[in-house]
């Protein structure tokens, strides 16, 4: 089965490391969820939100002044049968179910888009084979909706492909039914000029599975916003993310796990490469544990290996509590150098030091391409990764 849908359109120093480890909760200085753009003041980078993003490279998106639905982005859906694949307008009850925008992008994407794309699994369907979604950037100035819909005790992956050239605001939004699986891997694959923010909102439902891989390679700027809720207990939530960041690259990935039912589990673990001058790359996670979500168990890590001179990280965990009835909390942060050792370690045996920084870096994503569990796909990551160590070797 397919379907297409046509939707209208800080400062580095130069041979530093930079890394930014802080307590700051950011959860409860932004100003509320809400559906309308009024709702949220116009970003000045002063704000704890928006404070490691470059404004200017959002070309607008921001502040109202993107030519709306200048371009286009063509969402293709390839899906095996027991799927159904829908273009809805706006007045469908099942957008906006998983969560609502959090600040003024994800607001001005929902109050934009003019038709959605809404993919559904059956209660109890299990699927052999995933649903493939090929997002393509045509130019200009787009905003987007995407649903993807779960019965109970339905099982799916689901793998969404960001290619091509886009100013593009959106919301995701995945609604995973009591009992069901759901894995997603979402890739950002764009040209080297394109913008792209969105806002990925995950409801799982009581004794429901959700895993999230997200992979960013292209792009001028990408910032994504992964956030989880849960709609029942015993829920659980793991949240993968690998980046490469090259030279003048902004990326971007904003979590929250927001716990707020009984006897849930998440783990997020999220690494990132960076080589070249003036790439950036910025993690923040943030996971709320509330009062009434006793029993949860949570973790998070972010790793950053630094190849090259010139490059900068900011690493951010933030752990809440709101009370002391938990089986376990806790978080990590790192970030360092390639490990010369290591190298020294491969090529005294013999490994040419091309070989051998490819084999390290490789060794430093395996376990979260492994997450993926779709060959064709993680022989493509890995082949990506080792194209863009051509520039440092």
């Amino acid at each position: 089965m397919a379907e297409a849908q046509n939707i209208p359109a800080g400062s580095t120093t130069a041979g530093s490391i930079a890394v930014a480890a802080e307590s700051t909760v950011a959860t409860r200085m932004s100003a509320p969820p809400s559906f309308d753009v009024a709702d949220f003041p116009v970003p000045h980078g002063r704000e704890e939100e928006w404070r490691f993003t470059p404004l200017e490279r959002l070309r607008g998106l921001h502040d109202g002044t993107a030519v709306a639905t200048d371009g286009s982005v063509t969402v293709e859906v390839n899906a095996p049968d027991g799927v159904t694949v829908e273009t809805v307008g706006r007045d469908d009850a099942r957008i906006g179910k998983a969560g609502t925008p959090v600040d003024r992008i994800a607001a001005q994407a929902y109050s934009s888009f003019e038709k959605a794309s809404v993919v559904s699994v059956a209660k109890e369907t299990v699927l052999a084979e995933p649903i493939r979604i090929d997002v393509r950037g045509e130019g200009g100035t787009a905003y987007a909706h995407q649903v993807i819909e779960l019965g109970a005790f339905a099982e799916a992956v689901v793998v969404i492909d960001h290619t091509g050239d886009a100013v593009l605001a959106s919301n995701v939004d995945y609604v995973i039914g009591d009992g069901a699986k759901l894995t997603v891997v979402s890739v950002q694959d764009w040209d080297d000029k394109a913008v792209h923010v969105a806002q990925h909102n995950a409801l799982v439902g009581r004794d429901a599975s959700f895993k999230s891989i997200v992979v960013t390679f292209g792009g001028d700027l990408v910032r994504l916003h992964p956030r989880v809720q849960y709609a029942g207990p015993g829920g659980e939530a793991e949240l993968f993310g690998l980046y490469f960041t090259d030279r003048g690259q902004h990326q971007e990935h904003r979590l929250l796990v927001d716990h707020n039912a009984p006897n849930c589990k998440s783990n997020a673990a999220y690494k990132g490469a960076l080589q070249g001058q003036d790439a950036h790359a910025v993690w923040i996670g943030d996971v709320l544990i509330r009062v009434m979500a006793e029993g949860t168990d949570t973790y998070e890590m972010n790793r950053n290996l630094v190849l090259t001179d010139g490059a900068r990280v900011d690493s951010v965990p933030n752990l809440e509590i709101e009370t002391g009835e938990i089986a376990g909390a806790g978080h990590a942060s790192a970030t360092g150098r390639f490990d010369d050792e290591q190298l020294f370690y491969l090529m005294s045996r013999g490994i040419p030091q091309a070989e051998a920084r490819r084999l390290v870096v490789r060794g430093f994503f395996a376990e979260l391409v492994q997450q993926i569990g779709l060959p064709d796909v993680e022989e493509r990551l890995l082949t990506k990764i080792e194209t863009e160590l051509e520039a440092t070797l």
